[in-house]
C-alpha cells in the first residue's frame, strides 16, 4: 500500500492513499459505487447518486456531492464530517488493466497535519477493507 501526505499551496494539506490489487478495474469500479463498495467507504446504509451535484449524508453525519464521475475510472465529491467547518475534495481514481488494478483514494483541503492523519487512517482502513472485500469475491 502506497501513502503520500504532504501540504501544497495549490491544495492544502492532503493525503493520498492507493493499492494494486489482482483485479480488473471494471471490477473494481462496478465494486466501489455499487452498494458493498459504498457501504465501506461512505458507511452503512450510506448510498450514491449517479448525478453530478448528488447529494449524500452518511450514517456519521459526513456530507457532500457528486462533483465529477468519469464512469470505470474516477469520482470526485466534496466531503464534510458533522464536526467539520470547511469541505474537502476526495477524488477516487481506478486504473489498470484486465489483470492489475490500482485504486487511488486522495483528499485535498484538509485543515491541517491533525485532520490529515485522521483521514490518512480513515483510508487506509477503507483500502484494506476493499482489497479484502474483493479478494472474496
Amino acid at each position: 500500500m502506497t501513502k503520500a501526505v504532504a501540504k501544497t499551496a495549490g491544495s492544502g494539506w492532503q493525503v493520498g492513499v492507493s493499492q494494486t490489487v489482482q483485479v480488473s478495474g471494471a471490477q473494481v469500479w462496478d465494486f466501489l459505487v455499487g452498494r458493498e463498495g459504498v457501504e465501506i467507504w461512505l458507511g452503512p446504509g450510506a448510498e450514491l447518486g449517479r448525478e453530478l451535484g448528488a447529494a449524500y449524508e452518511t450514517a456519521n453525519g459526513t456530507t457532500g456531492e457528486i462533483r465529477g464521475r468519469t464512469e470505470g475510472g474516477e469520482l470526485r465529491l466534496t466531503w464534510r464530517p458533522k464536526d467539520w467547518d470547511h469541505d474537502s475534495t476526495l477524488r477516487i481514481t481506478v486504473s489498470g488493466s484486465e489483470q492489475k488494478t490500482t485504486l487511488r483514494f486522495h483528499q485535498e483541503w484538509l485543515a491541517g497535519a491533525d485532520e490529515r492523519e485522521e483521514q490518512r487512517a480513515y483510508w487506509t482502513d477503507v483500502t484494506e477493507r476493499v482489497v479484502a472485500a474483493l479478494a472474496e469475491r
